[in-house]
């Protein structure tokens, strides 16, 4: 029976972001259906053009979800009782806006939607344009881990480090975004004036991924 060493290897990466993703949300309320929904577009149509007025192309602030609801209420009877009551529509609407980050770019874009009418809720992560990349040193240093542990721990056991027979690997999601991040909860508006000229210094991404490997053994160093 071939004797093997199976080794799981850990990779980590450390990088600086680059890229800036946005997400907004408008929620309007009104007694009438097309008043809800009109009342959102006109925000989201004043979000547009103050983006666009800062040099944001056409059609950058993407949809991420749509969607219109009836809202109810509770209310007290004359029998001291509480029923739901019919109050309005909600309309809310999801929205993404992303761009590269400089502390210009993300003031120029945050005091831009600050002096708007529309006063959106907001989260803003920072991450890289492009997570392949990660993904890539991740695989490297996880597979170079995993050698020297397999090599070390032959050394120690006198034998000889084989051909490779197995990688096992599970495809899944890498953490991609750095642990800063900036927020405007709904009526917060006045936390942020109508120019934001903060000085980020967004932290590192720290990503880590794992790989197991089999390889097979050689020789006691002692078998001639």
């Amino acid at each position: 029976m071939k004797r093997t060493i199976t080794v799981k290897g850990v990779g980590t990466a450390k990088t600086k972001p680059d890229r800036v993703v946005l997400n907004m949300n408008i929620e309007t309320k009104d007694r009438e259906y097309e008043a809800a929904i009109r009342s959102a577009n006109e925000q989201i149509a004043d979000l547009n053009a103050a983006l666009e007025a800062v040099g944001y192309e056409k059609g950058a602030l993407k949809t991420m979800d749509f969607n219109v609801h009836m809202n109810y209420e509770d209310e007290r009877d004359d029998r001291g009782m509480y029923r739901s009551v019919f109050a309005g529509y909600m309309c809310f609407h999801s929205l993404k806006l992303e761009f590269d980050f400089t502390n210009e770019n993300l003031s120029k874009t945050l005091s831009a939607i600050a002096a708007c009418s529309a006063k959106p809720q907001f989260n803003l992560s920072f991450t890289v344009k492009d997570p392949a990349s990660i993904k890539s040193k991740l695989l490297e240093s996880a597979a170079a881990n995993a050698r020297q542990k397999a090599e070390i721990l032959c050394a120690a056991s006198g034998v000889s480090l084989g051909e490779l027979i197995n990688i096992d690997y599970n495809w899944g999601d890498v953490n991609v975004f750095s642990p800063t991040n900036l927020m405007r909860a709904k009526n917060e508006s006045a936390a942020f004036g109508a120019s934001f000229d903060a000085q980020l210094s967004p932290d590192d991404i720290r990503s880590t991924d794992s790989v197991t490997f089999t390889w097979a053994l050689g020789r006691d160093e002692d078998d001639d």
